[in-house]
């Protein structure tokens, strides 16, 4: 597959929103290896992040510092670069941080992204993929997993600003963007795991930051389940969607949105991963302790159906759950006995894609 991506990226102009975030910088890396220019929009890394200089894509990308939130500043860059497609990925995505800081997430996740919208269509950029969260569907405890035409929705703030970038996005696409092909879409991934992502409130980084500290690991929710799948997955789907796009090879009758999430099996609760994990950290001996009292609702569970994307794009998951774990124990193993990020990163994309090209 990765071939297949280089003939198609290999010298195109891609733009990514996002750049400097976990799953930003997962995909400027993945295509300045497919040998694409890459300019990234994104604000400076935030305090205690690593991925983005791990990787050193200062210097392997073309970088904007800038909120989306500016849509003057976002649409003088987009104008002058004019990408051939632009992979939308900036967003606040925390949930805690939704309900401590409710105005910036909306206005990140929902007047930012309607600005990307806004240089997309003033610029006639020709394709787009606009990248949303599993966490935009109506969650009603579904087992069997939300397919892309369900309810939009959410009880709490991050979830309802993912829902309405999604609504806004349609709106534009019924508003400005037909055409017999699509060139805009929207992609929906389930929660993202791997090595570089240090958020707050997130179970893994959570977990890492406690045991490079030798401290307990504390839990909130560990009964939820959720469609944990290495960064990798959804990334790849993202540029095959994207390739798809480009060759316009995607019918407007189709939906113009699309799930990217692991299979069943990999629906796992918080405290497998919590207790998997500890496993496999050297000789720990710490222990799980679980939070008293949760400050905010989170859901039991939630799955995403990903039939639509294994029909159509021919994609489908990779790594089951325990070889994503190792994937990504093993890359915070590397970074905290200081080993070159850069490489170890490389190889883990070229085993991922050797197992793809297996499947």
């Amino acid at each position: 597959m990765i071939n297949r991506l280089k003939k198609i990226y290999k010298n195109k102009k891609v733009l990514v929103t996002g750049s400097t975030g976990f799953k930003g910088s997962w995909l400027c890396f993945l295509l300045n290896l497919l040998g694409s220019n890459v300019i990234g929009i994104g604000k400076l890394p935030e305090k205690g992040s690593i991925i983005f200089n791990s990787l050193r894509l200062k210097t392997k990308i073309k970088q904007h510092y800038i909120d989306i939130v500016d849509l003057k500043k976002l649409d003088k860059i987009i104008k002058k670069e004019k990408p051939n497609i632009i992979f939308h990925l900036a967003a606040q995505s925390v949930v805690s941080e939704s309900y401590n800081q409710p105005i910036q997430n909306y206005s990140t996740n929902v007047m930012g992204s309607i600005n990307v919208l806004e240089c997309v269509k003033n610029n006639q950029i020709k394709n787009l993929v606009y990248i949303t969260s599993d966490k935009c569907y109506q969650n009603f405890e579904k087992k069997s997993g939300y397919k892309e035409t369900d309810y939009l929705g959410g009880h709490d703030n991050y979830s309802a600003s993912k829902a309405c970038a999604e609504i806004a996005f349609h709106a534009y696409n019924n508003s400005y963007f037909k055409s017999k092909k699509h060139s805009y879409v929207t992609a929906r991934a389930g929660n993202v795991i791997g090595g570089g992502d240090f958020k707050i409130n997130r179970i893994i980084p959570d977990i890492i930051k406690s045991l490079g500290k030798n401290k307990n690991i504390l839990i909130r929710n560990p009964g939820a389940v959720r469609p944990w799948q290495h960064v990798l997955e959804p990334i790849s789907g993202y540029l095959l969607l994207g390739s798809k796009l480009m060759k316009r090879k995607l019918n407007s009758k189709l939906y113009p949105s699309w799930n990217f999430g692991p299979y069943s099996r990999n629906c796992k609760s918080v405290l497998y991963i919590a207790n998997y994990i500890l496993k496999s950290w050297y000789q720990n001996k710490k222990k799980i302790i679980f939070h008293k009292k949760n400050k905010f609702s989170e859901s039991k569970i939630l799955k995403l159906n990903i039939s639509k994307a294994k029909k159509e794009l021919g994609w489908k998951p990779t790594l089951d759950l325990n070889t994503s774990l190792n994937l990504t124990v093993d890359w915070y193993k590397l970074f905290f006995l200081k080993k070159d990020m850069t490489n170890i990163t490389k190889k883990q994309i070229e085993y991922f894609f050797l197992r793809k090209g297996q499947k």
